[in-house]
């Protein structure tokens, strides 16, 4: 199932959005603001996001240049009441994909996902991470090391896909839990450490040297050196 991430402070817009790519089968993620907004884009978890132009606290085009210097290939729907030419050419210029004009039909709007889904899915697009002699297939959903085929729960490949698309960083729990499960992380809980343990030990055996460890204090990395 796509991932979808909807960027628009409109409720009523953003709910025709959620509603007509639910019904499509996709799984859709909702953010309110551009600072949440931004956050959610760099983590690289979804398969496309719907970005609109104007938005409170950070604009859609900063939005979308600052996802493409990560090199960060997510396809980007924009969606705008902008439609001048000129609106519509720094769109695309900046990293767009896609610019659909409000107020637009559902039925277009969940029509031009579906190509930059399977556009997306073409040769040439990354489909594989990899970190050390740790391979994620992005295409085929699954995860090896050393040759050998890990049997990971979806919660366990997105927390995994995450931590190798920011390998060697210091990732907070707030981060991992904000990023893989998409709520504002909740100080009281220890799910983070759970999955972690239990995708540390399908990971990292015994017999194999460790990629994913312990920052005290603050939170994971996956590295190969640390």
């Amino acid at each position: 199932m796509a991932k979808i991430l909807v960027i628009e402070d409109d409720e009523i817009t953003a709910q025709e959005i959620v509603t007509e790519l639910s019904y499509h089968g996709l799984e859709v993620e909702w953010v309110d603001n551009g600072q949440d907004g931004m956050d959610r884009a760099l983590s690289g978890v979804h398969d496309l996001i719907t970005l609109d132009r104007m938005l409170p606290f950070v604009d859609g085009l900063t939005i979308v240049t600052a996802i493409r210097d990560k090199h960060i290939d997510t396809p980007v729907l924009m969606i705008s009441a902008l439609s001048d030419v000129d609106e519509r050419v720094d769109g695309l210029r900046a990293g767009g994909d896609d610019y659909l004009v409000k107020p637009f039909a559902s039925e277009e709007m969940a029509a031009r996902v579906e190509v930059l889904l399977r556009r997306g899915n073409r040769p040439g697009r990354q489909a594989r991470l990899c970190v050390a002699d740790l391979e994620l297939d992005l295409v085929a959903r699954q995860a090896s090391r050393g040759g050998r085929v890990l049997d990971l729960l979806p919660t366990e490949f997105r927390l995994l896909e995450y931590m190798m698309r920011n390998s060697g960083q210091t990732l907070t729990r707030t981060m991992l839990f904000e990023s893989v499960w998409g709520y504002h992380f909740d100080p009281g809980t220890n799910i983070i450490d759970v999955h972690i343990g239990r995708l540390r030990r399908k990971v990292d055996t015994q017999d194999l040297s460790p990629l994913i460890h312990t920052v005290r204090g603050s939170g994971y990395t996956l590295s190969e050196h640390f």
